[in-house]
């Protein structure tokens, strides 16, 4: 069923009052009438068809219910001319309409035509464009790239210079404190024993007594000389990794550096680890020593764990302590670091095939890890 909204209901109202004066014979302003309601029909949004049936309704309305045949064909054709003077500004707006639409629609064929033309005049400006572009994106990435690789070689070349600068650095201090040790030890023993002797040689005619106990307090000495000198060569390098393996050599290292320290120390591996080639084992040795040394000298730790653990295709080598942190990024990259250590403990680790980081954060003490893989890549 046709319904119409409430604006269109008014002008439903006012077109049948409209209608009711024309066919109670007022013709004089009837045409007036009819084409102000064609007019007010366009400014409401109508069109023909709402107009039609608005016409419809109200003609029904005004005929009536007991007329006669005639009577009611008079009324419909009066009704009619009123209803075309009501479309004529409707008709009339349609035609404008149309041609209105007919020109649109020539200037957009015209426009869309040119459209065409500079669409395709703009595409190969575009590729023109985009083959310069990446001409110049080669050049300059070409020129990157050679920049790059000549700042790489530089700074590949400094620190070649300053990591052979700190191995000459470091092999001076070793060699300083072996004289060091060796005077501080072993000379000042071996004078011992020379002024024992010495004093024996006095003393010979005295009491047997005192002759067997200067021989006694000789004989320590001599074995003190002898624990020294078998410490450097455990120092060096160690007996027990060569002969035992990784496992007892650590063993025998942490027990004697928890007695000089007096620091709490764990440790923990499993026995895979001596699948390890020598090489790497070694780096394992070095780089856990000097790891330990580090938390003597400077950590002021209570305790530390060293733990080896298996991973897939891989051994990874934990040393944790709970004492001071540090930056480790700047430790790694300092020039100014007269001191190998971690430098030197990276180096070991990447010469065999392995990764090195460094964890140090305030309040959680430090982390050195070192990652291994059984077998070197291809």
């Amino acid at each position: 069923m046709y319904s119409l909204n409430p604006q269109a209901i008014s002008f439903s109202r006012r077109y049948e009052t409209r209608l009711r004066n024309h066919l109670r014979n007022r013709l004089g302003m009837s045409s007036r009438w009819a084409e102000g309601l064609g007019r007010k029909a366009i400014s409401d949004g109508l069109g023909t068809l709402d107009l039609a049936n608005i016409h419809g309704k109200a003609l029904l309305a005004l005929i009536p219910a007991n007329s006669s045949g005639p009577l009611r064909d008079r009324i419909v054709k009066r009704a009619r001319a009123f209803f075309m003077d009501a479309i004529s500004p409707i008709e009339r707006n349609r035609g404008a309409a149309v041609q209105n639409i007919a020109q649109l629609r020539h200037s957009n064929e015209k426009l869309r035509m040119r459209t065409v033309e500079l669409t395709t005049a703009n595409q190969r400006l575009k590729k023109e464009v985009a083959q310069r572009k990446s001409a110049e994106r080669s050049l300059r990435l070409s020129e990157h790239k050679h920049l790059a690789l000549l700042r790489e070689a530089r700074q590949m070349q400094r620190r070649l210079r300053h990591l052979s600068h700190q191995v000459l650095l470091a092999q001076e201090e070793e060699r300083k404190e072996i004289s060091r040790e060796l005077h501080d030890g072993i000379v000042q023993t071996l004078t011992g024993i020379n002024v024992q002797l010495a004093s024996l040689k006095i003393e010979s005619g005295a009491s047997k007594k005192s002759f067997s106990k200067h021989i006694t307090y000789t004989q320590r000495l001599v074995e003190k000389s002898v624990d020294i000198v078998h410490q450097f060569a455990r120092d060096l390098r160690p007996t027990l990794l060569d002969d035992l393996g990784l496992i007892p050599a650590l063993q025998t290292y942490i027990k004697g550096f928890a007695a000089r320290t007096g620091l709490r120390v764990s440790f923990s591996t499993f026995a895979g680890v001596e699948k390890l080639s020598n090489d790497k084992r070694t780096a394992l040795y070095r780089v856990a020593l000097a790891a330990l040394v580090n938390v003597a000298q400077h950590a002021r730790a209570n305790t530390v764990s060293v733990a080896i653990k298996a991973l897939p295709q891989a051994v990874l080598m934990e040393i944790s302590d709970d004492g001071r942190s540090f930056d480790a990024e700047h430790m790694l990259d300092s020039r100014r670091n007269k001191r190998l250590g971690l430098i030197s403990m990276r180096e070991r680790v990447e010469m065999v095939g392995g990764t090195f980081h460094v964890d140090s954060a305030l309040g959680h003490g430090t982390t050195v890890s070192a990652k291994l893989p059984f077998k070197r890549a291809g």
